[in-house]
């Protein structure tokens, strides 16, 4: 007899997290910036994660499109730099 099939969970790690980042945002559709981008990865608690989505849900965003305008009024933009 043949052994089944090896299949990936759902959350299995891949082989390669560099490729698999890359191939990500190569997907990805919704730039609204119009040019790069990187990804911002911070630690919060538990609690303020909640505060956050609870206030993006309540403001009809994402949590994303909300700390990004979140960003940009704290940090516009210098003389001199691209938009």
């Amino acid at each position: 007899m043949s052994a089944p099939p090896t299949r990936k969970g759902f959350a299995a790690r891949p082989a390669d997290p560099e490729q698999w980042i890359k191939a990500a945002e190569a997907k990805t559709s919704n730039d609204v910036t119009g040019g790069f981008t990187a990804r911002l990865t911070i630690d919060v608690t538990p609690d303020l994660r909640g505060r956050i989505k609870i206030a993006a849900f309540g403001r009809g965003q994402t949590v994303a499109d909300m700390l990004r305008d979140l960003l940009a009024r704290e940090f516009p933009p210098t003389s001199g730099e691209a938009s």
